[in-house]
C-alpha cells in the first residue's frame, strides 16, 4: 500500500501545473507542426539559432521572427543615417531569412529605436508582445534567456527584450490583461507552454541541437548581414559582398565559421528548455 501510495503522489505531482520540465519529452530535432515564435531585441539576434530553426521549419514547423528594434543605431560608419540603416537591416533579416527557408510574412518588427528599448514604454511593449502571443499562439516561444535562478547579465535591448518578453508570456494567459484584445480585437486569453531559451550562460543551458545539416545554410544567413560582420561596419558598401574589398567574403565567412560551437566534434546550438507555467521559468521549484 505504501508504495501505491508513493507512486500516486508522484503521478499527481507530475500531472500539476507548477511541474517543469528540464527536456523536451521529443527531442527538438524531432518537433513536427509546430508553432514557434522567437522574440528578439535586434536583426541579427536570431542568427545564434538559425541552425535550428532551418531545421524547425525542414521539419515543418511554423516560425515567426519578431524583432524589437530596427537595429537603427549599430554602426560605426560615419555616413549612416538612422533610416537608411533601418532599411538596410530590415533587408538583411529578410535575406538571411530566405535562405533558412522563411518569407517576409513570417517577420515582425515593432519599430522601436535601437540602444533605447528599456526607455520606451514598456506597457506598451509588453501589450504589443502579448498581441502576438495570443495572435500567433505559439507551441513554443523562444528568447533571450532572463536568468535561472539569478538576472542574466544582457547588453541593454538584450536585457530589456529577456524580461519584457518574460513579462508579456505572463500576461497573456490573463483575460483581464490587456482585455482590449479579446473584447475588440477578437483575440483570446494564451498560456505558451514550451520554452527556448537562448543567449544565458553555460551552465544554464540543458539542451543541445545538432545542426550538422544546416550548418551550411546558418553560415550563409549570417553572411547577410553585411553591415553588422564585414567591413561594412565601419564603411557600408552596400549587399553584394563582390562590392567589398578583396578577402572580405572569407574573411567573412571564417569569421562565422569561428563562432560556431561543437560538442564532440558536432555543431550544435544549446538553449535552456523549460516546460511549465510562466512564474517558475526562471527559478527552480521553492518552499
Amino acid at each position: 500500500m505504501k508504495m501505491i501510495t508513493t507512486i500516486l503522489v508522484f503521478l499527481v505531482g507530475f500531472g500539476t501545473p507548477e511541474t517543469s520540465y528540464s527536456q523536451p519529452l521529443t527531442p527538438i530535432e524531432q518537433w513536427e507542426g509546430k508553432t514557434i515564435l522567437l522574440v528578439a531585441a535586434h536583426p541579427d539576434d536570431d542568427y545564434q539559432s538559425h541552425g535550428t530553426l532551418a531545421l524547425l521549419n525542414n521539419n515543418k514547423n511554423k516560425i515567426f521572427i519578431l524583432t524589437l528594434t530596427t537595429g537603427n543605431v549599430g554602426t560605426r560608419d560615419p555616413k549612416m543615417n538612422k533610416n537608411d540603416l533601418s532599411k538596410i537591416r530590415r533587408q538583411e533579416q529578410i535575406e538571411a531569412m530566405k535562405v533558412l527557408g522563411l518569407s517576409e510574412q513570417q517577420y515582425i518588427n515593432l519599430g522601436y529605436d535601437d540602444g533605447r528599448v528599456e526607455f520606451a514604454d514598456k506597457e506598451e511593449i509588453i501589450g504589443k508582445i502579448v498581441y502576438y502571443i495570443r495572435k500567433i499562439k505559439p507551441d513554443v516561444l523562444m528568447s533571450f534567456d532572463p536568468g535561472f535562478n539569478y538576472a542574466v547579465w544582457h547588453k541593454s535591448d538584450h536585457r530589456a527584450a529577456a524580461y519584457l518578453t518574460a513579462d508579456a508570456v505572463r500576461a497573456a494567459e490573463w483575460r483581464l490583461m490587456y482585455e482590449g484584445q479579446i473584447i475588440h480585437q477578437n483575440l483570446n486569453a494564451y498560456s505558451v507552454p514550451e520554452f527556448l531559451f537562448y543567449g544565458g550562460n553555460i551552465k544554464d543551458k540543458n539542451f543541445e541541437v545538432d545542426i550538422s545539416e544546416y550548418l551550411d545554410k546558418k553560415i550563409l544567413a549570417g553572411s547577410k548581414y553585411l553591415s553588422q560582420w564585414s567591413s561594412g561596419w565601419n564603411n557600408y558598401l552596400g549587399s553584394d559582398l563582390n562590392d567589398y574589398p578583396a578577402g572580405e567574403k572569407d574573411s567573412l565567412f571564417n569569421r562565422l565559421k569561428k563562432r560556431i560551437k561543437y560538442q564532440n566534434n558536432i555543431p550544435v546550438e544549446r538553449f535552456r528548455y523549460y516546460k511549465g507555467i510562466p512564474d517558475g521559468m526562471g527559478r527552480e521549484k521553492r518552499d
